[in-house]
């Protein structure tokens, strides 16, 4: 069965991803660490803490720490995953990563959980929707978040293997399953869902089977879509983003301001290239508020129906 025929009855928090890998990495490699925030329950390192602690520490309500203790486990030759929330993450401790680990090039990496508006009803102060901006603008680093459960045990093993900042976003609450556990994903490689002539959508993290669901619909009205999966925002896979300039309609999906995100990235290639025409859904430059997740998306317009209403404008 191909993924678009896939049913996505099926769903996982992809913050339960990095809990489930981070454990089976940290028993084959013992230079792996995870540096916690006190929130280990939340952020699904628990399991690893009770089963390696001599490879946890927890540094308590103290991120900017924790970002420094990591560059220093990396200066060791370890390799320290820091593993809070993403608008602690991404804000609190952005000088220290910058300075400790972008700057000296350490192989550091940070394990966000709770990114975009997935933390729903803890409101405005806890939905990170500038984290991945934050870190796609420090040199050195790599920005990454996975479209489901099996996508986001891949890229974390990815992570784990080659040397640099990393950045790596996951989702509070559950999501689609997309993929199957042999599907193989490259950082930095874009993922083709589906191929197409008409009109290019490229999404990411947990809006990806928003625009799977988009591209099914338009297929039956007769519409040719490429679909990707861009779970690598930087780098970005400036050749997949070429090849859907090319189709010369194209449509980036988010959760994330549509400001210094997926979007930003793909424009910024289309103004280089001069060609295309481009239209960004995502956060619209907002806090979000208390409310459900699928409550928050549609406030954004980040809706099945609004990509398949974009997607027609555009085909005028």
């Amino acid at each position: 069965m191909s993924i678009m025929e896939k049913t996505l009855d099926i769903k996982k928090a992809t913050r339960a991803a990095f809990g489930d890998e981070i454990l089976k990495l940290g028993k084959e490699n013992k230079d792996i660490y995870v540096v916690d925030a006190d929130i280990a329950k939340s952020c699904k390192t628990i399991n690893f803490a009770k089963e390696l602690p001599d490879q946890h520490i927890n540094v308590g309500i103290a991120e900017q720490n924790a970002a420094g203790i990591a560059a220093g486990l990396a200066t060791t030759g370890k390799i320290p995953f820091v593993s809070t929330y993403a608008v602690f993450g991404s804000l609190r401790m952005a000088e220290q990563i910058r300075q400790e680990a972008c700057y000296p090039m350490l192989n550091v990496k940070i394990a966000c959980s709770h990114g975009g508006l997935t933390p729903a009803n803890d409101g405005g102060s806890h939905q990170a929707i500038e984290d991945m901006g934050v870190y796609r603008s420090m040199p050195n680093m790599t920005v990454i978040m996975g479209s489901d459960y099996y996508s986001t045990r891949k890229l974390v093993e990815q992570a784990a293997k080659i040397y640099g900042p990393v950045y790596l976003r996951f989702t509070r609450g559950d999501i689609p399953v997309i993929y199957d556990e042999n599907e193989e994903f490259t950082i930095g490689k874009a993922k083709k869902l589906n191929e197409g002539k008409d009109l290019a959508i490229i999404a990411n993290g947990d809006t990806v089977h928003l625009a799977l669901e988009a591209t099914r619909l338009l297929e039956k009205e007769g519409v040719s879509v490429k679909l990707l999966d861009m779970h690598t925002i930087k780098p970005i896979d400036r050749e997949a983003v070429l090849e859907c300039l090319e189709v010369g309609r194209l449509i980036t999906v988010e959760d994330h301001n549509i400001l210094n995100g997926l979007g930003s990235a793909v424009c910024e290639v289309a103004a280089e290239e001069g060609k295309g025409k481009v239209r960004r859904i995502g956060v619209q430059d907002q806090f979000g508020e208390s409310a459900p997740y699928e409550k928050l998306l549609e406030l954004n317009g980040i809706t099945v129906e609004n990509i398949i209403n974009t997607a027609n404008e555009l085909l005028i």
